[in-house]
Protein backbone atom coordinates (compact mmCIF):
# COMPACT_ATOMS: atom_id res chain seq x y z
CA UNK A 1 0.00 0.00 0.00
CA UNK A 2 0.98 3.36 -0.65
CA UNK A 3 -0.29 6.55 0.59
CA UNK A 4 -0.62 9.52 -1.21
CA UNK A 5 -1.45 12.69 0.49
CA UNK A 6 -1.58 16.26 -2.29
CA UNK A 7 -0.99 19.98 -0.99
CA UNK A 8 -0.69 23.29 -2.50
CA UNK A 9 -4.01 24.07 -4.30
CA UNK A 10 -5.75 27.06 -3.81
CA UNK A 11 -6.81 30.08 -5.67
CA UNK A 12 -4.98 32.41 -7.96
CA UNK A 13 -4.99 34.91 -10.20
CA UNK A 14 -4.35 33.95 -13.73
CA UNK A 15 -0.94 34.45 -15.18
CA UNK A 16 0.17 33.08 -11.79
CA UNK A 17 1.76 30.36 -10.38
CA UNK A 18 1.25 27.48 -7.87
CA UNK A 19 3.53 24.20 -6.50
CA UNK A 20 1.85 21.03 -5.87
CA UNK A 21 3.34 18.64 -3.52
CA UNK A 22 2.24 14.84 -3.72
CA UNK A 23 3.74 13.14 -0.30
CA UNK A 24 3.61 9.52 -0.13
CA UNK A 25 4.22 7.51 2.47
CA UNK A 26 3.61 3.13 3.00
CA UNK A 27 5.64 0.89 0.71
CA UNK A 28 9.05 2.41 -1.21
CA UNK A 29 8.02 5.42 -3.03
CA UNK A 30 10.84 5.30 -5.63
CA UNK A 31 9.56 1.76 -6.82
CA UNK A 32 7.11 4.02 -8.11
CA UNK A 33 6.02 5.96 -11.26
CA UNK A 34 3.80 9.11 -10.46
CA UNK A 35 1.55 10.85 -12.14
CA UNK A 36 -0.41 13.89 -11.63
CA UNK A 37 -4.03 13.93 -13.11
CA UNK A 38 -6.90 16.54 -13.35
CA UNK A 39 -10.88 16.59 -13.38
CA UNK A 40 -12.47 19.80 -13.70
CA UNK A 41 -16.24 20.08 -13.02
CA UNK A 42 -18.58 17.73 -15.72
CA UNK A 43 -15.60 16.75 -17.45
CA UNK A 44 -13.80 13.09 -17.04
CA UNK A 45 -10.25 13.08 -15.71
CA UNK A 46 -7.43 14.31 -17.53
CA UNK A 47 -3.85 12.89 -18.10
CA UNK A 48 -1.48 16.19 -16.85
CA UNK A 49 2.22 14.87 -16.46
CA UNK A 50 3.93 11.68 -15.52
CA UNK A 51 7.34 10.88 -14.25
CA UNK A 52 9.59 7.65 -13.88
CA UNK A 53 10.39 5.62 -11.13
CA UNK A 54 13.98 7.59 -10.98
CA UNK A 55 12.93 10.76 -12.45
CA UNK A 56 14.68 10.26 -16.32
CA UNK A 57 11.30 10.07 -18.02
CA UNK A 58 8.90 12.81 -17.80
CA UNK A 59 6.26 14.68 -19.89
CA UNK A 60 3.15 16.58 -19.90
CA UNK A 61 0.15 16.73 -21.62
CA UNK A 62 -0.02 18.93 -24.65
CA UNK A 63 -1.98 21.34 -23.24
CA UNK A 64 -0.01 22.50 -20.39
CA UNK A 65 3.20 22.15 -22.22
CA UNK A 66 5.93 24.66 -21.58
CA UNK A 67 3.82 25.56 -18.56
CA UNK A 68 3.55 22.53 -16.19
CA UNK A 69 6.93 20.65 -15.10
CA UNK A 70 6.73 17.76 -13.11
CA UNK A 71 9.62 16.39 -10.53
CA UNK A 72 10.26 13.74 -7.71
CA UNK A 73 12.51 14.08 -4.78
CA UNK A 74 13.02 10.49 -3.85
CA UNK A 75 14.53 11.10 -0.36
CA UNK A 76 11.76 13.53 0.61
CA UNK A 77 9.49 10.66 -0.95
CA UNK A 78 7.59 13.47 -2.64
CA UNK A 79 6.37 14.32 -6.15
CA UNK A 80 5.82 17.70 -7.27
CA UNK A 81 4.22 19.79 -10.34
CA UNK A 82 5.06 23.16 -11.00
CA UNK A 83 2.44 25.35 -12.53
CA UNK A 84 3.16 28.50 -14.44
CA UNK A 85 1.33 30.80 -16.15
CA UNK A 86 -1.80 29.49 -15.32
CA UNK A 87 -5.23 29.87 -17.19
CA UNK A 88 -8.84 29.49 -15.63
CA UNK A 89 -8.78 26.57 -17.83
CA UNK A 90 -6.63 24.72 -15.54
CA UNK A 91 -9.46 24.93 -12.82
CA UNK A 92 -10.09 21.25 -11.64
CA UNK A 93 -9.28 18.83 -8.30
CA UNK A 94 -5.73 17.81 -9.11
CA UNK A 95 -4.81 14.07 -8.38
CA UNK A 96 -1.53 12.25 -8.01
CA UNK A 97 -1.19 8.70 -8.19
CA UNK A 98 1.14 5.78 -7.96
CA UNK A 99 1.35 3.19 -10.47
CA UNK A 100 4.32 0.85 -11.96
CA UNK A 101 5.17 2.28 -14.69
CA UNK A 102 4.63 6.26 -16.04
CA UNK A 103 1.52 6.40 -18.66
CA UNK A 104 -0.91 8.60 -19.85
CA UNK A 105 -3.70 6.15 -19.09
CA UNK A 106 -5.66 6.49 -15.28
CA UNK A 107 -6.27 3.13 -15.26
CA UNK A 108 -2.29 2.31 -15.09
CA UNK A 109 -2.15 3.87 -11.46
CA UNK A 110 -2.39 1.51 -8.64
CA UNK A 111 -3.08 4.41 -5.77
CA UNK A 112 -4.54 8.16 -5.64
CA UNK A 113 -4.28 10.87 -2.97
CA UNK A 114 -7.71 12.94 -2.49
CA UNK A 115 -6.90 15.64 -4.09
CA UNK A 116 -6.20 19.25 -4.18
CA UNK A 117 -8.51 22.36 -5.61
CA UNK A 118 -7.12 24.14 -8.13
CA UNK A 119 -8.88 27.71 -8.57
CA UNK A 120 -7.32 30.51 -11.44
CA UNK A 121 -9.77 33.26 -12.12
CA UNK A 122 -9.85 35.94 -14.49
Amino acid sequence: QVQLVESGGGLVQAGGSLRLSCAASGRSFRNYAMGWLRQAPGKEREFVAAISWNGVSRYVADSVKGRFTISRDNVKNTVYLQMNSLKPEDTAVYYCAAGPRDSYYSTAYDYWGQGTQVTVSS
